[in-house]
């Protein structure tokens, strides 16, 4: 892949991070998308945008996102995003208790 390809997927990388977490979470704190533009690597920043879709709350993307490089370990309910309003539901058979 020549430079400036590469170079143009990582802004568009940055970038989908930036509105995903934007849609998911509301304010994203400059510091944070300071932090996010520093990033030179596609496959964090894809990882990173993995967590962002699934991530359970704001606190468990900052968690993944302080792991750095080495982590990849999007399971369990920390990253579901729908953790949260199945909390305390049945569902049996396809149909929902409460």
């Amino acid at each position: 892949m020549l430079s400036f390809e590469s170079d143009t997927m990582l802004v568009d990388d940055r970038e989908d991070l930036i509105a995903l977490l934007r849609m998911r979470f509301g304010r994203v704190p400059g510091e944070l998308i300071e932090s996010i533009y520093e990033i030179n690597d596609m496959n964090t920043l894809q990882r990173l945008i993995l967590a962002a879709a699934n991530a359970a709350s704001w606190n468990v993307f900052l968690k993944e996102f302080q792991t750095g490089n080495d982590a990849f370990r999007l399971v369990g309910e920390d990253f579901n995003p729908l953790g949260r309003m199945m909390k305390g539901r049945e569902i049996k058979d396809g149909e929902e208790k409460k």
